[in-house]
Order: structure tokens, then sequence, then C-alpha cells
């Protein structure tokens, strides 16, 4: 069991971030530890057949199956949210002297034979760790990724109406099974602890959803980093799911095409952006029908940051559930 004490200035710096970054750090293990009749399944059949590389072949040997991932590769996020090329720009600036000590802690845990050249040369590491993770976030991640960032803003919304409604005890209470908060202790049973040492008091903690966290569940992160715990967003079953097909449906004939097309897209929240490029229809005539879904109380929306995110509503999933529309057929 991992035990995290809280203080006064952790409690006031508990706070929550989603990375790009981590997503695609947490892939790779997911590559090896997902089979396709996973969660995953969908998205690891559609990238295995182009995800095997000279960059892959770096970040395995960083990024092993079980065990530890040196933590300069995963920085905390600075804010709610934070693009890919930030995240980079931090791991670029690395202290070598930081690089060298966890990939030497990960050498001595796991040996690999590509290890000792990125010891050995701290600066020629970074560039091609940096690299490497992005030419592999442009084939695996980034086509899939504003439907991640949707699920993991929901989940976000979600933790901090919890927050909201019952405090730090409902809190977490409800953010992992194996997670409880005991006094002034957050108690983690069965965690992956990524580096040695007590955390330090007064740097408060740092939740992180991590889509590909899923399977392992948690992974807590504590000295010299700040405290930091990822898990598994909630809804992750439906990340993944295809949107159904509403051609000819009795919603298509209540509703029409377009807007029976909107619904059905509207499994996770979307930007108006984002649906437009699904649906292949100009922003101000998306901007039309989603108004007349509003007003009908079939969608909602909510706003994050400077962007509108378009939901549907439980009389939208009632709608389309009751309309028996088939679910389109994936390719392979």
């Amino acid at each position: 069991m991992i035990s995290i004490r809280l203080n006064t200035d952790d409690v006031s710096r508990i706070r929550f971030a989603f990375s790009p970054l981590w997503e695609a750090v947490t892939s790779v293990r997911a590559l090896s530890n997902n089979s396709f009749g996973s969660v995953h399944g969908p998205w690891l059949r559609k990238v295995r057949p182009i995800a095997d590389g000279d960059d892959l072949t770096l970040l395995r040997a960083l990024i092993p199956p079980v065990g530890y991932i040196p933590d300069f590769i995963t920085p905390a996020p600075p804010r709610r949210s934070t693009s890919f090329e930030s995240g980079l720009a931090t791991v670029a600036a690395t202290p070598h002297e930081l690089v060298v000590s966890e990939i030497s802690q990960l050498h001595a845990e796991t040996p690999d034979p590509l290890l000792p050249g990125l010891i050995a040369d701290p600066a020629g590491a970074l560039t091609q760790i940096t690299a490497a993770l992005r030419s592999y976030w442009q084939r695996t991640i980034e086509p899939d990724w504003a439907r991640m960032r949707a699920l993991l803003q929901e989940d976000l919304v979600f933790r901090l109406d919890e927050l909201a409604a019952g405090g730090l005890d409902r809190l977490f209470r409800n953010l992992h099974p194996s997670i409880r908060l005991t006094g002034d202790r957050i108690e983690i049973d069965r965690p992956f602890f990524s580096c040695d040492g007590v955390p330090l008091a007064g740097q408060g903690v740092l939740l992180v959803p991590c889509v590909f966290t899923w399977p392992a569940g948690l992974a807590v992160t504590a000295a010299p980093h700040v405290p930091t715990i990822t898990y598994p967003p909630r809804g992750l079953g439906r990340l993944w799911e295809n949107q159904q097909d509403t051609t000819g449906s009795p919603l298509a004939d209540l509703v029409g095409r377009t807007r029976a097309a909107i619904v059905s897209h509207l499994d996770l929240p979307m930007s108006t952006t984002h649906l437009a490029h699904a649906l292949d229809v100009s922003a101000p005539t998306l901007s039309v029908h989603l108004g007349i879904l509003r007003s009908a109380g079939v969608v909602d929306s909510r706003r994050d940051g400077r962007t509108v995110l378009y939901y549907r509503t439980a009389l939208g999933n009632h709608l389309l559930a009751a309309s028996g529309t088939t679910t389109l057929h994936e390719s392979a």
C-alpha cells in the first residue's frame, strides 16, 4: 500500500490535468499488454500495421511492458490541458543528470541494449526521444486525439462536480476502487510506484485521467516529482465504439438525416469544428442544426475554456436507443 500524507498546502494544491504526451507514452505499453479483444482492441487493429519503426523500437526500450518508466518522459502538465508540443518541449529541457539517473535506473531494472548509448549521451538521448515520440504520436495517437480529449474533458467535468458536491471524501471515494482518503492520507492499494522516496510535503497532488492506463488501473509517481495519481477515465468503454448508422432510421425520419447523424456522433462531447469534420458539413450549417436540437432538448452544450462542447442529453440518448439504429462496422 502507498500512503500520501496531505498537509494544508497539499489539500489546497490538489488539481486535475490531462496530457496528450502521457497518452502517447502509456499507449506504447498498451501495444504490448492489450489484445484485439480488449477495450483498446479497435485502436490496436488500426495502429498495429503502422506502429512498427525505429521510433517504436526506441520507445519500447524506454517503456517496457511492466515496471519502471523514466518519469522525465511524462512531465507534470502545468495546466488542466496542454498541447503535445508543449509536453515535448518540457522533455527536451530535462536536466541531463536527471536523464542519466532515470535511464540508469530503468536499465538496472529492465536491461536493454539501446539504453547504455542513451546514458552515455544524454543530450543526444533527448533529441532521439523527442523525435521518436513525435513521429509515433503522429501515426498512432493524433488521428484519434480529438475523441480521446473529449472523453478526458468529460471525466474532469464529472470529477469537479463530485468535488463541489461532496468535497474530497466524495472525490476520492469515487475516483478508483483502489484509492481511499483516510484522515489526512490518500491510501492506494496495488499501484505501481514509479520512483523511490517519500513525497515532499506541500507539493499538492496531481490527478491525471489517462486512456491507456487501462488495464493496469493506476500509476503513482512521487519524490522527487509532484505526487501524481494516474487513473482510467469514466466511460472508457465508449471511446472506441462506432457511431450508429442512422440512415433510414425512425430518428432520421423524425429529425432529418443530418440531425440524426449529429445525435449519433455525440456519444462523447464534441466541438463544432470536430463535428463538422466528422460529418463533412460546413460549420454554419452545423450550428443551425445544433441550435434546433438544443432548443428541442436533444443536445446541450458547455464551455471548456475557449471551446464550446456539445453533448447528447438524456432525451437524445432515449431517442437514439428507441430508433433501432444499427452500429456501423469498423474498417479493418
